[in-house]
Order: structure tokens, then sequence, then C-alpha cells
């Protein structure tokens, strides 16, 4: 298995306007973060998780041109809003793209995409095919893909579990019937936004205690703001077996 952070930023990401904090003007290209976004190559499958605004720059950066499918954690436009760069690999492949949501979340692409769903379509517009999930799993070329329901403040979304990785981005909230999910990881992400308590998604203190009681080989950090501090800053302060995951890491086991 492979994986690829796309992104590991936040809308709240570097650099922001007019901001002269030490991640905004950091020289450090770990602190240079696009959306949150990862990108799994597992046996023959070529997966991607969330579509940001910024997919066709990190398709592009990575050099991807095959996805066999598109998991969503949920709604909102950091994770979803790059849904139409789908087209070119649409033509290159020269097939549909699955994607695979909450059916909250397809109807809302349903609705925002339009275009791509209508029965007469104008030429050239993104090819989807909508594939509703919640808890069960489910499969994608014989792999496993087992859904976890987590809260973003109030709002239902989910991670995703694929043999010994587990993804969780945005939550604020893991019940101990989705905990149990989580055992035995090789490699669990987690979100964690900036040092200070947030309202809607764990904090660094949060995420560690989270990683502590799981217990997974190895863990990261992704959906990281501008908040948080440098990369450098914050990787000294981890314990041993918990990174930092930045824009262009590239993990294989």
């Amino acid at each position: 298995m492979r994986l690829t952070f796309l992104g590991t930023g936040t809308s709240q990401g570097v650099p922001v306007i007019g901001c002269k904090c030490a991640v905004c003007q950091s020289k450090d290209s770990r602190d240079k973060r696009l959306r949150t976004s990862v990108f799994i190559k597992i046996e023959e499958n070529h997966l991607l998780i969330d579509a940001g605004p910024d997919l066709r720059q990190q398709l592009l950066r990575e050099n991807i041109s095959r996805i066999d499918a598109v998991l969503l954690t949920h709604e909102h436009k950091d994770h979803l809003g790059g849904l139409d760069d789908i087209r070119p690999i649409n033509f290159m492949m020269h097939q549909t793209m699955n994607l695979y949501g909450m059916k909250r979340v397809l109807k809302i692409i349903e609705k925002d995409y339009d275009y791509a769903f209508k029965t007469f379509k104008y030429p050239g517009v993104p090819n989807l095919t909508l594939n509703p999930i919640y808890e069960e799993p489910f499969f994608i070329g014989g792999i496993e893909i087992i859904p976890i329901l987590v809260k973003h403040l109030a709002l239902p979304i989910l991670g995703f579990r694929i043999h010994e990785l587990a993804y969780i981005t945005d939550a604020s909230f893991i019940s101990e019937k989705e905990k149990r999910k989580l055992q035995g990881l090789k490699i669990l992400i987690i979100n964690a936004l900036r040092l200070k308590e947030h309202y809607s998604h764990f904090n660094l203190a949060q995420a560690l205690e989270l990683i502590s009681e799981l217990n997974p080989q190895e863990a990261y950090i992704t959906h990281i703001s501008h908040e948080m501090g440098t990369h450098e800053d914050i990787s000294a302060q981890l314990p041993a077996n918990v990174h930092l995951g930045y824009d262009g890491l590239k993990l294989e086991w």
C-alpha cells in the first residue's frame, strides 16, 4: 500500500493573506499546505479521499492520471470543491468516476454540480456515478472499505479504514462503538487543527490523547491550520510515533 498526502491544510491554511505569524512567513515547504486530501494505491486500486478546491494543482504536482474511485468524508467545500477537475481523469481513463459518500453529501453534489447529471449533458462535463454509503463496509475492486462514523461538531461525517490504515479528518468526537473499528492499526491519520481548543475539530492535545488510546504503530496529523505552529517546532514536541503530515509526504508499507 502506498499513500500520498495531497494536502494537509484547511481553508484557514497557509499562507493567510496579511498574516505575519511564523507559519505564514515560514520558508519551510512543509508549512505550505493545500486543502486536505490523500491518494492511496492499494493493489491495483487507486483511491482518492476528498477532492478539495486545490485538486487540480495536487494531481499535477504528483503526476496522478488514474483514480478509480473517490471517497468523500463530508460536503464542506474544502473537501469537495474540486470535483469538476475529475473530468481530465474521465477523459484519460475513458470511464465514469465512482463517488462514495453519505446520501446527504451526494444530494449536495447533485445540486452543486447539476450540469454533470442532466439528461442531455453539455459535452465534456464530468462523468460521475453516485454511490451512497453509511456505516456498512463496502468493496472497491475487492478491497474492503470500513466507514468510521464521527462527529464534526453536530454533523455526522465519515472516516475510512482500509486494512491497517485509518483516515479521519474534521472530527471533534468519536464514539466508543466507532473506536472499536480503529483497533490494531498500523497507521492512523487524524485531524488536529491547532493548539488551542476548537468547537468543531480536535486540537493537538485531543488528537494526541486519542492516538494514545488507540495505540496505532504510527500516527500522522492532518487538517492543520496556520495557528498550529511551524512544522519544525511542533514536530519536536511530538511522541516518537506521531508525526505532522505535510503536502507531498509519501508512506509505503
